[in-house]
């Protein structure tokens, strides 16, 4: 196939394959793909600060919620419906810092944040400093799909949640005996929350599904011992959460006023908007000509795309930027060809990914 030309004329450009050998061979079309990544947060993670228990238990929780997107998309689901299922299952689970596990704010309260968006036509949905809800991923889905708005925040959101008739609990419902033990050593220190060595606990996932459709949503109880109604960057569209057809989905994790500052989310997303067109004039002059000087072939979008370690060099760049003003943290990011990965400047992130390609995988240290 012409692809696999240009592909050789242009080494550092990956051009879509859109059939296998098999298919070419059986005459039949591939399936189109799909691919899902998603984060449980990122921080000082390292081998010697978790047992080999926990290392399990948070293993077998971030499969369990991988497999649940990655089951939508393989039926033909929604990115929106994969990303936001998976979602739950991580909010419900004790071992991150969203939903049931969130951390306790100064005042020993939970405050509550979240986003989603939509890639094909942009809608999102946000709320931030909520309680009371038990999965805040589905009031920013609500807030999406049922209000006029982009973001509610504090009572207000809580009120929306309850109109809406999501499911309610009591504030007991986010403690657990670990996120009490951190509020209490940090206000037993009489230290100011700047101060906190953070474990960035916030979870998120980045879908594509069959239909080219992409999401993103992001999920946290924010900063341990955070004060004054303090809102990061995951229920901000643009810094935290991220999600656009035309170039990527993302889902941030780490020092929240830092991916805020730059955007993280969207810049990511639109470095690889403007690199995709560069990089098609580049396959283009990279064509044979004719007898005459023309080109014997012309790139269409629709059967070019970046290759793996354009879309890695890209996040990785905003990343590195990211740490030279001070920030910590990581990304998981889609793209349109298939692509789920992650970049982080942490010693680890809780992590996943798979793809109709096959992969499905899990990690938690840098060195994986």
């Amino acid at each position: 196939m012409i692809r696999y030309l240009l592909s050789l004329l242009a080494p550092t450009l990956l051009l879509s394959t859109m059939a296998t050998a098999a298919s070419a061979k059986d005459g039949t079309e591939e399936e189109a793909h799909w691919s899902i990544a998603i984060h449980g947060g990122a921080g000082t993670i390292d081998r010697d600060k978790i047992t080999p228990e926990k290392d399990t238990e948070i293993r077998a929780a971030l499969d369990k919620a991988l497999t649940i997107g990655s089951d939508i998309l393989k039926d033909g689901g929604s990115a929106m419906d994969a990303v936001t299922a998976t979602i739950v299952s991580l909010e419900n689970d004790p071992n991150f810092n969203a939903g049931k596990g969130a951390v306790f704010t100064w005042d020993k309260t939970n405050e509550l944040d979240s986003s989603i968006m939509d890639g094909s036509d942009l809608s999102a949905g946000a709320v931030a400093g909520i309680n009371g809800t038990k999965n805040p991923i589905l009031l920013a889905l609500a807030v999406k799909d049922h209000s006029p708005h982009i973001m509610l925040s504090g009572e207000g959101a809580n009120q929306f949640s309850r109109e809406q008739g999501l499911e309610q609990v009591t504030p007991d419902y986010y403690a657990t005996p670990h996120r009490l033990q951190q509020i209490e050593a940090v206000l037993a220190k009489e230290i100011s929350a700047a101060d906190v060595d953070y474990k960035f606990g916030t979870v998120g996932a980045v879908a594509q599904d069959r239909d080219g459709n992409m999401a993103a949503g992001t999920s946290t109880g924010g900063m341990t011992g955070k004060r004054w109604g303090r809102i990061g960057d995951s229920p901000i569209i643009g810094a935290g959460t991220y999600a656009d057809n035309r170039s990527c989905a993302i889902s941030a994790t780490g020092s929240g006023e830092y991916f805020i500052r730059l955007g993280i989310a969207h810049e990511i997303c639109a470095r690889i908007r403007m690199r995709f067109p560069e990089a098609m004039k580049e396959a283009q002059r990279a064509v044979p000509k004719d007898a005459d000087g023309n080109d014997t072939y012309v790139v269409h979008a629709s059967e070019f795309m970046l290759s793996d370690a354009e879309i890695q060099q890209i996040a990785d760049d905003v990343i590195a930027e990211l740490g030279a003003l001070g920030g910590d943290g990581g990304i998981i990011y889609a793209t349109p060809w298939g692509q789920a990965g992650y970049s982080f400047n942490t010693a680890g992130m809780y992590r996943g990914r798979a793809t109709s390609e096959g992969e499905q995988s899990v990690a938690i240290y840098g060195d994986e």
